[in-house]
């Protein structure tokens, strides 16, 4: 059962539509950047789960940032919990990651069923909030901490989904530089993309692909960075400075 504040929304308040007018990664409301006075960047990795090769553990990509002292949030499915609870545990008490949401069922965030990628996303206003709250509720009860981000599988919102979501207190966290596509590029190449960010940016790469290029290429990408005096953030911790697209 979904906690009745996210549902009283849902059902009650008159400034959901019926019709999206938006459909992608950069829809009104998503959070893409953060304002910031010195040289920061904030590291996400999603975690997708649901089958046994999206529901792998990049133990070595970790081992670097825990060795390295890099927060990062993490945006971990339902799926990929039920997959590696040990592993999940450990992740949670680590006070340098911060555990944020990444969907029940892996879905595009939709009112109306629109798909992306051949994934179906969620079909009506019931649906979104159970996307939500069904992995929000098992991060609480195992953490004892709700997330206060999430982001899609896929990455794909409708703005009034993103709308949704903001009344039931979530923010939806986008992001400015694509690392990995899905873990799909090379080494070099996610060395090259997290390279190229700027203060402020948000980064998105996988830590469920050990076999991709993505573990290689962070640690290139972030030992240079370094070297170039950047420090990076959890998304909570400039919550209060994140930009939203208008």
């Amino acid at each position: 059962m979904f906690k009745l504040l996210p549902l009283f929304i849902l059902l009650f308040s008159p400034l959901f539509g019926d019709e999206p007018l938006q459909w992608g990664e950069n829809v009104t409301g998503v959070v893409t950047r953060f304002h910031s006075y010195t040289q920061e960047i904030a590291l996400t990795f999603d975690a997708c789960g649901g089958s046994i090769s999206s529901s792998q553990y990049d133990a070595e990509l970790i081992d670097f940032l825990i060795h390295n002292r890099i927060p990062a949030t993490l945006f971990i499915n339902a799926r990929w919990i039920e997959s590696n609870p040990d592993i999940f545990a450990a992740l949670a008490s680590n006070p340098l990651f911060e555990i944020a949401n990444h969907g029940t069922a892996h879905r595009p965030l939709s009112v109306n069923g629109k798909s992306v990628y051949g994934i179906s996303g969620t079909a009506s206003k019931e649906e979104v909030i159970g996307e939500i709250e069904g992995n929000s509720e098992k991060i609480e009860k195992l953490t004892g901490k709700r997330p206060l981000f999430f982001r899609s599988g896929t990455a794909y919102y409708d703005e009034i989904a993103v709308e949704i979501a903001h009344k039931a207190g979530v923010e939806i966290g986008g992001f400015s530089v694509l690392a990995d596509a899905g873990a799909t590029f090379s080494a070099p190449k996610v060395a090259r993309q997290i390279k190229n960010a700027r203060s402020g940016d948000i980064v998105i790469a996988h830590m469920n692909h050990p076999e991709s290029g993505t573990c290689e290429g962070v640690i290139e990408a972030i030992s240079a960075l370094k070297a170039e005096g950047f420090t990076f953030v959890r998304l909570s911790d400039v919550k209060e400075r994140l930009e939203r697209l208008p």
